[in-house]
């Protein structure tokens, strides 16, 4: 009697025993990620460790999300954008309220191994930056700021500075539908154009606002994240030997798309 042809395509579980839950995910090697370099060991240094490792891989997310959405615009795949957008979004909402998990910790148990953290600082996360410059904001400046990159992540920023922002891939959208965009002058006339006629200019009506939640969304974490800050150490410097507080404070008002800000005043 022949066998039956569906068992040979069991290739997952405790039947297959060649993908599991553990080895799709790389469990032990994820797990095995958070080392403690208090000792003896502090107690909220894992929740510390553990917290800003699932921000880099938000971060990765992001990346992933926001480099396909980009190039979507530029394809002329709106809607394709428009629904990445929506899930950058989200996903950036959940950091705001991770800063909440951090915040169950206290100054004096933060203080138990800050000081094993130097020179170590979130101002050396590439991906951040990574993010900062595909939103739009390109600041070669940081390249020189930056201490300790490999030569992999200085090829990284680098890559992401020359590469097309997510503000020229919405140029191209406008572009494509016919608006100027020769001058930033031009630009605000285009998008006033498109938002008096949102039925014959939607895609870059929905386009538009997607871009500004999303840089909305990155102010408020960076508000809420300097607020964390302030009441963990108050006023004392970063780890990283930045002045901690006063330069997250500095870089709340940043906007990836001023156009889009000012012209809630020119509508």
């Amino acid at each position: 009697m022949d066998a039956d042809p569906r068992e040979s395509f069991v290739s997952f579980g405790e039947q297959g025993a060649q993908l599991t839950y553990g080895s799709y995910l790389r469990l032990p090697q994820l797990l095995d990620a958070q080392h403690l370099e208090s000792d003896p060991p502090a107690h909220d240094e894992l929740l510390f460790i553990t917290i800003h490792q699932v921000y880099e891989l938000w971060f990765k997310q992001l990346l992933h999300e926001l480099g396909a959405a980009r190039d979507a615009m530029s394809a002329g795949r709106g809607w394709w954008a428009r629904h990445l957008l929506h899930r950058v979004h989200v996903i950036e909402r959940v950091l705001v309220q991770q800063v909440d998990v951090l915040e169950t910790m206290t100054p004096q148990d933060f203080l138990e191994f800050r000081q094993r953290l130097a020179p170590a600082s979130g101002f050396q996360s590439v991906q951040f930056r990574e993010l900062e410059f595909l939103s739009g904001a390109q600041d070669p400046a940081y390249l020189e700021r930056f201490r300790g990159l490999s030569a992999e992540e200085e090829e990284r920023l680098a890559r992401r500075l020359a590469e097309p922002t997510l503000w020229d891939a919405f140029l191209d959208v406008l572009r494509a539908q016919g608006l100027d965009t020769g001058t930033d002058e031009a630009v605000t006339a285009s998008l006033r154009t498109a938002y008096h006629d949102r039925a014959r200019y939607a895609e870059v009506w929905s386009l538009a606002e997607a871009l500004l939640q999303h840089d909305e969304l990155a102010a408020a974490w960076r508000a809420r994240h300097v607020v964390m800050v302030e009441r963990m150490i108050g006023a004392r410097s970063g780890t990283g030997g930045s002045s901690g507080a006063t330069y997250l404070r500095g870089r709340v008002p940043l906007q990836y798309y001023p156009l889009l800000w000012e012209l809630r005043s020119a509508l």
